[in-house]
Protein backbone atom coordinates (compact mmCIF):
# COMPACT_ATOMS: atom_id res chain seq x y z
CA UNK A 1 0.00 0.00 0.00
CA UNK A 2 1.53 2.92 -1.13
CA UNK A 3 1.17 6.15 1.43
CA UNK A 4 1.45 9.67 1.03
CA UNK A 5 4.12 12.41 2.73
CA UNK A 6 3.09 12.97 5.94
CA UNK A 7 0.06 10.74 6.21
CA UNK A 8 0.09 8.02 8.19
CA UNK A 9 -1.58 4.59 7.72
CA UNK A 10 -5.01 5.02 9.02
CA UNK A 11 -5.65 8.67 8.10
CA UNK A 12 -7.42 10.37 5.76
CA UNK A 13 -6.42 11.67 3.03
CA UNK A 14 -5.43 15.30 2.87
CA UNK A 15 -8.35 15.97 -0.16
CA UNK A 16 -10.45 14.06 3.12
CA UNK A 17 -9.49 16.37 5.44
CA UNK A 18 -10.16 19.57 3.34
CA UNK A 19 -13.64 18.67 2.02
CA UNK A 20 -14.67 17.55 5.50
CA UNK A 21 -12.85 21.30 6.70
CA UNK A 22 -15.73 22.94 4.14
CA UNK A 23 -18.10 21.92 7.06
CA UNK A 24 -15.63 21.37 10.06
CA UNK A 25 -13.06 24.39 9.59
CA UNK A 26 -10.95 23.18 12.87
CA UNK A 27 -10.41 19.92 10.95
CA UNK A 28 -8.14 22.20 8.50
CA UNK A 29 -5.61 21.68 11.61
CA UNK A 30 -4.79 18.62 10.39
CA UNK A 31 -3.22 19.94 6.99
CA UNK A 32 -1.34 22.33 9.26
CA UNK A 33 -0.15 19.22 11.34
CA UNK A 34 1.13 17.37 8.41
CA UNK A 35 2.39 19.72 6.51
CA UNK A 36 3.91 22.79 8.18
CA UNK A 37 7.34 21.64 8.91
CA UNK A 38 8.03 20.52 5.70
CA UNK A 39 6.82 23.98 4.17
CA UNK A 40 8.45 25.79 6.96
CA UNK A 41 11.93 24.15 5.72
CA UNK A 42 11.34 25.33 2.34
CA UNK A 43 10.50 28.65 3.15
CA UNK A 44 13.61 29.13 5.21
CA UNK A 45 15.68 27.55 2.43
CA UNK A 46 14.31 29.89 0.08
CA UNK A 47 13.84 33.43 2.61
CA UNK A 48 15.95 32.23 5.79
CA UNK A 49 14.53 31.98 8.98
CA UNK A 50 13.32 35.40 9.68
CA UNK A 51 10.66 35.32 6.83
CA UNK A 52 9.91 32.02 6.59
CA UNK A 53 7.62 32.02 9.57
CA UNK A 54 5.67 34.48 8.30
CA UNK A 55 5.58 32.52 4.59
CA UNK A 56 4.59 29.72 6.56
CA UNK A 57 2.16 31.13 8.51
CA UNK A 58 0.30 32.89 5.28
CA UNK A 59 0.54 29.56 3.02
CA UNK A 60 -2.12 27.73 5.09
CA UNK A 61 -4.01 30.99 6.19
CA UNK A 62 -3.99 31.66 2.54
CA UNK A 63 -4.88 27.88 2.07
CA UNK A 64 -7.68 27.66 4.95
CA UNK A 65 -9.78 30.57 2.57
CA UNK A 66 -8.89 28.96 -0.74
CA UNK A 67 -9.77 25.42 0.53
CA UNK A 68 -13.37 25.94 -1.09
CA UNK A 69 -11.82 26.24 -3.95
CA UNK A 70 -9.29 22.73 -3.82
CA UNK A 71 -9.96 19.80 -6.27
CA UNK A 72 -10.93 16.99 -4.14
CA UNK A 73 -9.73 14.45 -6.66
CA UNK A 74 -6.06 15.51 -5.31
CA UNK A 75 -5.30 13.29 -2.35
CA UNK A 76 -2.17 14.91 -1.81
CA UNK A 77 -1.88 18.58 -0.65
CA UNK A 78 1.56 19.21 -1.02
CA UNK A 79 1.68 20.50 -4.93
CA UNK A 80 -1.16 23.30 -3.74
CA UNK A 81 0.41 23.97 -0.43
CA UNK A 82 4.06 24.47 -1.86
CA UNK A 83 2.72 26.06 -4.72
CA UNK A 84 0.62 29.03 -2.82
CA UNK A 85 4.51 29.41 -0.16
CA UNK A 86 6.31 29.62 -3.86
CA UNK A 87 3.83 32.60 -4.98
CA UNK A 88 4.22 34.37 -1.46
CA UNK A 89 8.15 33.80 -1.82
CA UNK A 90 8.01 35.64 -5.12
CA UNK A 91 7.22 38.41 -3.49
CA UNK A 92 10.37 38.30 -1.74
CA UNK A 93 12.17 38.10 -4.89
CA UNK A 94 15.34 41.13 -4.30
CA UNK A 95 15.64 39.38 -0.82
CA UNK A 96 16.27 35.71 -1.65
CA UNK A 97 18.88 37.02 -4.03
CA UNK A 98 20.17 39.33 -2.23
CA UNK A 99 20.87 36.32 0.07
CA UNK A 100 22.35 34.08 -2.16
CA UNK A 101 24.57 36.62 -3.64
CA UNK A 102 25.70 37.30 0.00
CA UNK A 103 26.32 33.50 1.11
CA UNK A 104 28.18 33.12 -2.31
CA UNK A 105 30.77 36.00 -1.67
CA UNK A 106 31.43 34.47 1.75
CA UNK A 107 35.11 33.20 2.17
CA UNK A 108 35.27 29.29 2.45
CA UNK A 109 34.69 28.60 6.11
CA UNK A 110 32.81 31.45 7.30
CA UNK A 111 29.38 29.57 7.21
CA UNK A 112 27.79 28.51 10.18
CA UNK A 113 26.38 25.19 10.50
CA UNK A 114 22.59 25.91 10.14
CA UNK A 115 23.74 28.45 6.98
CA UNK A 116 25.40 25.57 5.59
CA UNK A 117 22.16 22.64 6.06
CA UNK A 118 19.72 25.80 4.62
CA UNK A 119 22.08 26.42 1.62
CA UNK A 120 23.92 23.12 0.85
CA UNK A 121 21.45 20.43 2.37
CA UNK A 122 22.10 17.19 1.50
CA UNK A 123 25.80 18.02 -0.38
CA UNK A 124 28.14 16.97 2.19
CA UNK A 125 28.01 13.84 0.91
CA UNK A 126 29.20 14.56 -2.43
CA UNK A 127 31.80 17.21 -2.15
CA UNK A 128 32.90 19.77 0.22
CA UNK A 129 29.93 21.25 1.81
CA UNK A 130 31.39 24.82 2.42
CA UNK A 131 32.85 24.97 -0.96
CA UNK A 132 29.56 23.90 -2.80
CA UNK A 133 27.29 26.30 -0.08
CA UNK A 134 29.00 29.37 -1.59
CA UNK A 135 28.72 27.87 -5.54
CA UNK A 136 25.69 27.18 -5.29
CA UNK A 137 24.43 29.84 -4.05
CA UNK A 138 25.64 31.71 -6.84
CA UNK A 139 24.61 29.61 -8.98
CA UNK A 140 20.83 29.59 -7.61
CA UNK A 141 20.87 33.86 -7.62
CA UNK A 142 22.00 33.70 -11.18
CA UNK A 143 19.01 31.52 -12.21
CA UNK A 144 15.76 33.62 -13.88
CA UNK A 145 13.29 33.53 -10.93
CA UNK A 146 10.93 31.02 -12.66
CA UNK A 147 13.44 28.65 -13.22
CA UNK A 148 14.67 28.47 -9.54
CA UNK A 149 11.42 27.58 -8.42
CA UNK A 150 10.73 24.72 -10.46
CA UNK A 151 14.69 23.82 -9.41
CA UNK A 152 14.08 24.29 -5.85
CA UNK A 153 10.55 22.62 -5.91
CA UNK A 154 12.21 19.47 -7.04
CA UNK A 155 15.07 19.74 -4.60
CA UNK A 156 14.13 20.87 -1.61
CA UNK A 157 10.72 20.58 -1.67
CA UNK A 158 10.84 16.77 -2.92
CA UNK A 159 8.03 17.09 -5.36
CA UNK A 160 8.21 14.97 -8.87
CA UNK A 161 7.32 16.54 -12.15
CA UNK A 162 3.71 16.32 -12.54
CA UNK A 163 3.28 18.06 -8.70
CA UNK A 164 5.37 20.94 -9.54
CA UNK A 165 3.55 21.44 -12.56
CA UNK A 166 0.63 21.54 -10.30
CA UNK A 167 2.34 24.16 -7.77
CA UNK A 168 2.77 26.24 -10.38
CA UNK A 169 0.12 25.82 -12.51
CA UNK A 170 2.50 25.08 -16.14
CA UNK A 171 2.21 22.04 -18.24
CA UNK A 172 4.87 19.54 -17.07
CA UNK A 173 6.60 20.47 -20.29
CA UNK A 174 7.31 23.38 -18.98
CA UNK A 175 8.97 22.25 -15.77
CA UNK A 176 10.73 19.42 -17.41
CA UNK A 177 12.47 22.69 -20.11
CA UNK A 178 13.10 24.82 -16.95
CA UNK A 179 14.38 22.18 -15.11
CA UNK A 180 16.54 21.01 -17.22
CA UNK A 181 17.79 24.61 -18.35
CA UNK A 182 18.27 25.44 -14.30
CA UNK A 183 20.78 21.87 -13.89
CA UNK A 184 22.75 22.85 -16.67
CA UNK A 185 23.21 26.36 -15.40
CA UNK A 186 23.84 24.65 -11.83
CA UNK A 187 26.13 21.60 -13.41
CA UNK A 188 28.61 24.43 -15.12
CA UNK A 189 28.70 26.71 -12.35
CA UNK A 190 29.91 23.64 -10.50
CA UNK A 191 32.17 22.22 -12.71
CA UNK A 192 29.58 19.47 -13.54
CA UNK A 193 28.80 18.95 -9.80
CA UNK A 194 24.95 19.20 -9.29
CA UNK A 195 23.64 18.64 -6.10
CA UNK A 196 19.89 19.52 -6.38
CA UNK A 197 19.73 16.00 -8.71
CA UNK A 198 17.91 14.10 -5.84
CA UNK A 199 15.37 12.72 -8.49
CA UNK A 200 15.67 10.90 -11.44
CA UNK A 201 14.76 13.06 -14.63
CA UNK A 202 12.34 10.15 -15.75
CA UNK A 203 10.16 10.76 -12.67
CA UNK A 204 6.64 11.86 -13.54
CA UNK A 205 4.57 12.28 -10.41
Amino acid sequence: MTVEPGVRVGQDSDASVVERSWDEPEAFAALFDRHADSVHRYAVRRLGAEAAEDVMAETFTTAFQQRFRYNTELADARPWLFGIATNLISRHRRAEARRLKAIGRLPSGALGDQAEETVADRVAARVSAQAVGRELAGALARLPARHRDVLLLVAWADLGYGEVARALVVPVGTVRSRLHRARRKVREALGGSDPTAFREESDDE
